[in-house]
């Protein structure tokens, strides 16, 4: 019974911190609103996801307390059980990737005003090629590449 009680304190206690708090979400930036968007639809889904499957344990816990006279029923498969298991963690699996994939391609979509970069990745240092005056990055040969010239 202590157990069940305590099981419904941190719901409670989780809740009360959640909406009772001074820290509450800062934008990332403000050209980002989409990304905090996903974020906060991810907190709001795990927390009730957290809170059911608190809230489900204490209910197990008292409901399924040992008592005189009662022998428990050992069942070590439940089709039906699994089967609503697989499909509500499916949905809320979906929930949390839907916002994310519109975030990410929002994020990838290139301008179609976007400038041209080359960039070099090499050991301890990165080296760039901006365009020309034209907006055209000038030819490349591999045969130019030398110390003095790395691109």
């Amino acid at each position: 019974m202590a157990i069940a009680l305590v099981l419904v304190l941190v719901v409670v206690g989780s809740v009360l911190f959640h909406f009772l708090s001074p820290w509450w979400w800062t934008p990332i930036a403000s050209n980002w609103d989409y990304i905090d968007n996903t974020i906060i639809i991810t907190f709001w889904i795990t927390g009730v996801v957290f809170a059911a499957v608190v809230l489900f344990m204490a209910y197990c816990v008292f409901r399924f307390r040992h008592r005189e006279g009662n022998q428990a029923a050992y069942e070590p498969e439940n089709k039906r059980l699994e089967w609503w298991l697989t499909i509500f963690t499916a949905i809320g699996v979906t929930a949390m990737l839907v916002p994310g994939l519109f975030v990410w391609n929002q994020f990838v979509s290139v301008p179609s005003d976007a400038t041209v970069v080359e960039v070099v990745g090499q050991q301890w240092q990165w080296s760039f090629r901006l365009p020309g005056k034209d907006g055209k990055l000038g030819t490349s040969d591999s045969r130019n590449v030398s110390p003095e010239n790395p691109l």
